[in-house]
């Protein structure tokens, strides 16, 4: 379907979303449907805000004045904000006229707590029965953790993800990104779109309980199935893979690097790249389970013979061969990397203060449509009455 003129129209066009979260796993998601063009209200504390707006880095305006923070700007660009304080009897009323026209409303409160304010689910679906409601939280809506406290690297912990996480001589770590947060993200907007899809076919919305336990059980499937195969619960191993070696870092002569030998032909390979042709009759790693099982006595083979070459001499040769290898890059290299370049993905973005920063964008591609930020990060509250406006006079062209 195209647009106006000949821009194509952007694949989430038309629908409306209200996002009353803040921090992260409720950001991001809405960040999901803004990017691809759905309309996204933010809906914020008039004290304050989203925390986030306090996190640096903070960009300075011109002068130096007004700082912004480029990470709520992350995951906040592509929105509007309206600020409404919900113990107020009438900013809470505004806020059910615009449930009223919204298709998806997103929440990370406690339970319960919005059902104290009159916002639940079973109460705002009595103004409007086809609202997809989502509420992210750390170990569901009922349950004994319920009511507990959570943020990401809390529930990384409960999780289990920390125990298969580090060095397997060192102490569990959380994982370097919020991967708790960003994947429940993830996961509430799958599962936002398949509710919304129904509701269009049937009127009729719906409760979206999605945790950051939940979710990242969800992606832990090889090591719970190791489990539940097993009885023995998954062990840290560093950068090793439990069913396939070499598939790890090594040290070369002046930084490390991976490979990834996953299967018998990128064995064979690997050894005759490191001039041991001979290793891929060895015994102990003919097969991919041997060499798993007898992994440590085969990087004790090949990490002397990685330390004779630098890290871009041996890239070269396992590229050249087509077995599957990487720096072990910063952040600072990755995005300044030539094909994160080429690829679009870094895209500068200005914000309400007149600062700029580059931001990554939506880094997914789909035929006729290119991501782009139409509306900066938005200042506190300040599009509570273009809003209200706009909303309203859909609602009421709609009623006529």
């Amino acid at each position: 379907m195209i647009g106006v003129g000949s821009a194509p129209l952007k694949p989430l066009a038309g629908l409306r979303v209200l996002e009353f979260a803040q921090i992260a796993a409720g950001p991001f998601t809405g960040s999901l449907f803004a990017d691809l063009g759905a309309d996204v209200v933010k809906i914020e504390r008039p004290d304050g805000g989203d925390g986030m707006r306090g996190w640096p880095p903070l960009h300075a305006g011109e002068n130096g004045t007004d700082p912004f923070s480029g990470n709520f700007s992350s995951l906040n660009r592509n929105k509007r904000s309206v600020a409404l304080d919900i113990k107020n009897k009438a900013d809470v009323e505004r806020l059910y006229a615009l449930v009223e026209n919204a298709d998806i409303f997103v929440e990370n409160f406690r339970p319960g707590a919005l059902i104290r304010a009159g916002l639940g689910y079973e109460q705002l679906r009595l103004c409007n029965s086809r609202l997809v409601y989502c509420s992210l939280t750390g170990y569901g809506q009922t349950g004994p953790y319920a009511q507990k406290g959570a943020f990401d690297v809390t529930v990384q912990a409960m999780s289990g993800v920390m125990s298969v996480t580090g060095e397997p001589d060192g102490p569990p770590v959380k994982c370097g990104v919020p991967v708790g947060d960003f994947v429940t993200g993830l996961y509430a907007a799958f599962t936002i779109l398949a509710a919304t899809m129904r509701a269009r076919q049937t009127g009729q919305g719906a409760h979206i309980d999605c945790s950051i336990l939940g979710s990242l059980l969800g992606i832990s499937a090889l090591q719970t199935s190791e489990y539940f195969g097993t009885g023995k619960p998954p062990r840290r191993l560093g950068s090793a893979h439990p069913r396939n070696a070499p598939y790890a870092g090594f040290d070369a002569a002046d930084k490390p690097f991976t490979i990834a030998a996953g299967n018998d032909k990128l064995w064979r390979d690997t050894c005759a790249i490191v001039g041991r042709p001979d290793l891929s009759d060895d015994q102990r790693f003919v097969t991919q389970s041997l060499r798993a099982q007898n992994q440590d006595q085969l990087a004790a083979i090949l990490q002397p013979i990685f330390a004779t070459r630098t890290a871009a001499e041996w890239l070269a040769a396992f590229d050249a061969k087509g077995v599957p290898c990487a720096p072990i890059n910063n952040f600072a290299d990755i995005l300044s990397d030539p094909h994160v370049r080429e690829m679009g993905w870094v895209q500068p973005m200005t914000m309400p203060n007149g600062s700029t920063a580059e931001t990554v964008g939506f880094p997914i591609g789909i035929s006729d449509f290119a991501f782009e930020i139409t509306r900066t990060p938005p200042k506190l509250g300040e599009h509570s009455e273009e809003v209200f406006d706009e909303w309203t006079q859909r609602r009421t062209a709609r009623a006529l």
